[in-house]
């Protein structure tokens, strides 16, 4: 008999709904409830596990069980919010949470995602921090500008150099990082063999989009948010959308996008032809945006450099 597991994650704990059994468990979010945990799953042999992403909680957790070699799935929180509100489950307690959880898992079967090995993991820390560092230092240029009081200045600018600094010590552990493993070294170097694609976005989509290059154009798209999503209903069509997927990949695709259009002979061809049918520019944004990742994963299954021929 299949298992499917819900587990709700919180800081100082976390609750495990196992749904064949109706058990409900609480274990401590320490090392030893981990370990508790992984005893206890392993011996019913779950056909999935399904927790929330939240903000980070959930990664070590995650690991840990991939790396026993139990089927995990880390999915987005309005999906499983969506799925309880639909099927009129309103009450929410911890247990009832990972019930629910284990009530998606069984319905929709989210795919398991593969473990990250160590210097992923560290690379999609150290691209996190780069964001949060780079998003201070905007901070900090946008007081300065509405700023008269020299006093504040220099405090200002204080910070700003220390940022500075942090930021180029981020970087510099990035780049050790790629270079320490040749399989993210290779995939580093064809992503920034293409036009418009700088070290900072192929780094981010090394960590942020671990699938690029293993699953087929249209499921990258989904991912990513930018396949269009049908809206018809009976004899009415509706304007196509966009939407869901990972929209922090998705808004910081959006530069490099436009840096594509213009100096890509792909992607710029692409876009013009867009615009001279009559199309928006956001909506052929996006259409080059979607070209340009699906381009990248065709690059990164096939193990080649930039091409224009090819693409």
């Amino acid at each position: 008999m299949n298992t499917y597991v819900g587990i709700d994650v919180a800081k100082r704990f976390f609750d495990l709904y196992d749904l064949a059994t109706e058990k409900h468990q609480r274990f401590d979010h320490t090392p030893v409830g981990i370990s508790a945990c992984i005893t206890s799953l392993t011996a019913c042999t779950p056909a999935l596990i399904v927790m929330e992403s939240t903000g980070g909680y959930e990664t070590n957790l995650a690991v840990a069980l991939s790396e026993a070699g139990l089927p995990v799935a880390v999915v987005n929180p309005k999906r499983v919010r969506d799925f309880a509100r639909a099927t009129g489950r309103l009450a929410k307690t911890d247990k009832i949470d990972a019930r629910i959880i284990a009530l998606y898992a069984a319905m929709l079967q989210p795919p398991a995602r593969g473990v990250w090995d160590e210097h992923t993991r560290t690379i999609k820390a150290l691209v996190a921090r780069r964001r949060q560092l780079v998003d201070m230092q905007t901070a900090e240029r946008n007081r300065l500008e509405h700023l008269g009081d020299r006093a504040v200045a220099q405090s200002i600018a204080a910070v700003s150099k220390t940022l500075a600094r942090e930021l180029a010590t981020v970087e510099r552990k990035l780049r050790e990082q790629i270079a320490r493993t040749p399989e993210l070294k290779q995939k580093a170097e064809q992503l920034t063999s293409v036009p418009g694609i700088g070290e900072t976005t192929a780094l981010m989509l090394i960590a942020e989009v671990p699938e690029l290059g293993s699953l087929n154009r249209r499921k990258i798209a989904a991912l990513i948010g930018v396949a269009p999503i049908n809206r018809d209903s009976g004899t009415f069509r509706g304007k196509r959308m966009t939407g869901g997927g990972r929209r922090e990949v998705r808004a910081r695709l959006f530069m490099p996008t436009i840096v594509a259009t213009r100096h890509n002979p792909v992607i710029r061809e692409f876009y013009q032809r867009l615009l001279a049918s009559g199309k928006k520019k956001m909506t052929a944004l996006v259409a080059a945006m979607r070209k340009l990742i699906t381009m990248l994963n065709a690059m990164l299954a096939k193990n080649q450099l930039w091409n224009p021929k090819y693409a």
